[in-house]
């Protein structure tokens, strides 16, 4: 029996969002996540899919959002230190902000918010690392105020987990995260090939 999502049933659109008609929040493209205790698997690819990605925003025009998370001095997330660095493949150019947070959701106690309103557009394109984790809470943060959320798959990525029944693959797990966004939070298209 074939299964309809909660996005489905409710009625809510199932267009992504265009690159020109949006703001593309790129969450946490640490370095973090490109070596030692918090490396996931496939960053290499997700992360030149995030630069293609903010290549065809910046094209586009589009309201380019920076988010980095911190945990503080001698963290993975230290954003004073080289680990806790945006990676320079998609590294913020002058105009672009950067904004700092504690929390997975990109949204809790910070301005993001009031810069995605500013600037102008109800939708949002978001990509970034780890799947499960700041870009679902984020794309749920988003969707919960209004915004229409377009989530890049290929642009993302994660790492393995263990659990009570057993160690769940990075692959599992972000296509569990990509299936719970898609069924009420946003869109998910599988690539940056995918938007206009």
């Amino acid at each position: 029996m074939a299964r309809k999502t909660l996005r489905e049933l409710s009625g809510l659109d199932q267009t992504p969002a265009t690159l020109a008609d949006a703001t593309l929040i790129l969450v946490d493209y640490q370095n973090t996540y490109t070596r030692g205790v918090m490396e996931l698997e496939g960053w290499r690819p997700a992360l030149t899919a995030a630069k293609q990605l903010l290549a065809k925003a910046r094209a586009a025009g589009a309201k380019v959002i920076h988010v980095a998370h911190d945990s503080g001095e001698g963290t993975p997330y230290d954003i004073r230190a080289e680990i806790g660095g945006i990676h320079p493949d998609v590294a913020p150019i002058e105009g672009e902000p950067v904004v700092v947070k504690s929390a997975p959701n990109s949204f809790v106690n910070t301005d993001l918010g009031e810069q995605v309103d500013a600037a102008g557009h109800k939708n949002v394109v978001i990509a970034g690392f780890m799947t499960n984790m700041c870009v679902t809470f984020t794309t749920e943060g988003a969707f919960l105020r209004g915004n229409h959320p377009t989530v890049v798959a290929d642009a993302c990525a994660t790492r393995p987990l263990p659990t009570p029944a057993g160690e769940v693959s990075a692959d599992q797990l972000h296509a569990s995260a990509l299936a719970t966004i898609g069924d009420l939070y946003g869109v998910v298209v599988p690539s940056v090939t995918e938007l206009s």
